[in-house]
This record gives C-alpha cells, sequence and structure tokens, in this order.
C-alpha cells in the first residue's frame, strides 16, 4: 500500500467518465469505501478540502474525494444541470461500489444528507461537517438577516477571485488565524482562477436552485436509519451549529459533536481529532436501538 507520506494531489489523481460527467477524483487505500464530498467556494476541491485525510484515513480505508460537477478538475455545470446526489450515484456506479460511507463538509454535507435520504440502500454511514439544514427554517440562534458573513465572503471569491480575497475567505473558514496561511490561500485561488467556466456559472445560479435540486423534505430527512455522526464547529461563522442541532433531533441513528474553537473547517483545523472520530465511527458502527 502506498504510505501516507507518499500521497500527492498528482499521485492519487484519476478521472472518470459516468453517465452524465466527466468527473475528477483521488483515490487511495484499500478496505470500507469513503466518498468525501467538498464544500463549496471558488477553489474547492477534493484535494483542498480533505488534504490533512486523505492520508491518514487511507492506511485504514479506500478514500475517495471527488471533485463535484461544476467544481475542480470536473465538468462544468450550470447551476440548472446540478444534482449533486444523482451524480454521487453515477460515480459509484461507475465505479463498481455498492455501498459508501458519505462524508461531507458545508454543501457536500447537504449532498450526502440528501443522498442518504434517497439513496438508503447505496449509503453505509453519514458523516457530515457543518452542514446546513433547511434553509426555509427561520434561524433560532444564528443570524437571520439573510446571508451570513462566511457566504457573503464566498461569493466575493467568484467575483474576484485574488490570492487576497482567498486569504480572507479561509480566515472566515477558521476560528484559529494559524490554519489561514497564505499556501491554502494561494491553492484556492490558483484552482478558482483554471477554471473561469465554474465560476461564471456559480454567479450565474445565485438565488436558484444548486447542487441538491431537490432538498429532502423534514420526513425524508427523518426517514433516514444509517447510523449518522454530525460534526460542527462551534464558532462556525458560515454555517451556524443550530443547523446540525436541527439535523441530530430529527435523524434517529445519530450523533454530534460540537467542537469548541472550531470554524467552519473541522477537518483542517483539528485534522487529528476528524480523522479519529470518523476511522472509529465507520469502524465501530452505531447502535440502532
Amino acid at each position: 500500500m502506498t504510505t501516507t507520506h507518499a500521497l500527492t494531489e498528482s499521485s492519487t489523481s484519476h478521472f472518470v467518465q459516468t453517465a452524465s460527467w466527466k468527473l475528477h477524483y483521488h483515490d487511495a487505500g484499500k478496505g470500507t469505501p469513503i466518498l468525501f464530498l467538498h464544500g463549496s467556494g471558488p477553489g474547492a476541491t477534493g484535494w483542498s478540502n480533505f488534504h490533512l485525510n486523505i492520508g491518514p484515513l487511507a492506511e485504514r480505508f479506500r478514500i475517495l474525494a471527488w471533485d463535484a460537477p461544476g467544481w475542480g478538475k470536473s465538468d462544468s455545470a450550470p447551476s440548472a444541470e446540478y444534482d449533486h446526489p444523482a451524480a454521487v450515484i453515477e460515480f459509484l456506479d461507475e465505479l463498481g461500489i455498492e455501498k459508501v460511507a458519505l462524508v461531507g463538509n458545508s454543501m457536500g454535507g447537504a449532498v450526502a444528507v440528501a443522498t442518504a435520504a434517497r439513496y438508503p440502500d447505496r449509503i453505509s454511514h453519514l458523516v457530515t461537517m457543518g452542514s446546513a439544514s433547511f434553509p426555509d427554517v427561520p434561524p433560532m440562534f444564528g443570524p437571520g438577516d439573510g446571508p451570513s458573513e462566511g457566504l457573503k465572503v464566498l461569493v466575493e471569491g467568484y467575483r474576484n477571485p485574488t490570492p487576497d480575497t482567498m486569504r480572507r475567505l479561509v480566515e472566515i473558514m477558521t476560528y484559529s488565524p494559524r490554519f489561514a496561511t497564505v499556501e491554502l490561500a494561494e491553492m484556492r485561488a490558483a484552482a478558482a482562477r483554471a477554471r473561469p467556466d465554474h465560476l461564471e456559472n456559480f454567479l450565474k445560479g445565485v438565488g436558484k436552485p444548486g447542487p441538491v435540486s431537490r432538498p429532502p423534505s423534514p420526513s425524508e430527512v427523518r426517514s433516514i436509519g444509517v447510523p449518522a455522526l454530525l460534526i460542527h464547529g462551534r464558532d462556525d461563522r458560515v454555517v451556524h451549529f443550530e443547523n446540525s442541532l436541527r439535523l441530530v433531533s430529527m435523524i434517529a441513528n445519530s450523533r454530534l459533536v460540537l467542537i469548541n474553537r472550531c470554524g467552519h473547517w473541522a477537518q483542517i483545523e483539528h485534522a487529528e481529532e476528524f480523522n479519529r472520530l470518523v476511522a472509529d465511527f465507520v469502524t465501530e458502527g452505531a447502535s440502532t436501538e
């Protein structure tokens, strides 16, 4: 098996043609498959979101991290054509994977929840980090006067994807400034500028149905029966943690880990704890009693 230290963005890089999309993804390790679903934002990719998790978890599992349609090196996708849950199933079908553990950050968490609700037989475990729940439900605790601070900067990044804007973005995404590195900002800026078609399509789709064209209803979320682990930063300035409180109250076989001094990227700011939580959860499962 390839060692953790030898894994790079290029050494794990692959492409696959599904029924609808040519998708880029990373593939490392052997064993139970885990699919990482990255968040939104300019320059977001499977590698930029999960570069601290792919190697350590690939020592125990087969780790897949895709670039979703409309992001990274994958096909461009106008917002009217987004339906990432269906794209997840096409991706699994093409790779011959019957069942997978889904791990989704932010937008990827919403995609993971919708996929688990819509395709329960294809999902073994559900893990979300900083995921939204129901966009039309008024918040009880978080800001209720329009887009959050983080979402405003995220949209600005699509309009002006410079390293300076990306530095502001990664500062909003994290609690500790030490994680808002120049390297991460430049990685995101370079990835964003490499695909102006992605930037244009995202801006055209603002205010329209997004990557989950048909969000699950409350009753569909309550029907999710797979074990679910919901992780959220107490200091998330992009998606308030009350979203995960709502989800954990609805998914019967679920548990919530709320991390203090943590922003929107738990998998980066608390990488070791995150990797341990995911590994233990997927290995041991969860009680359905």
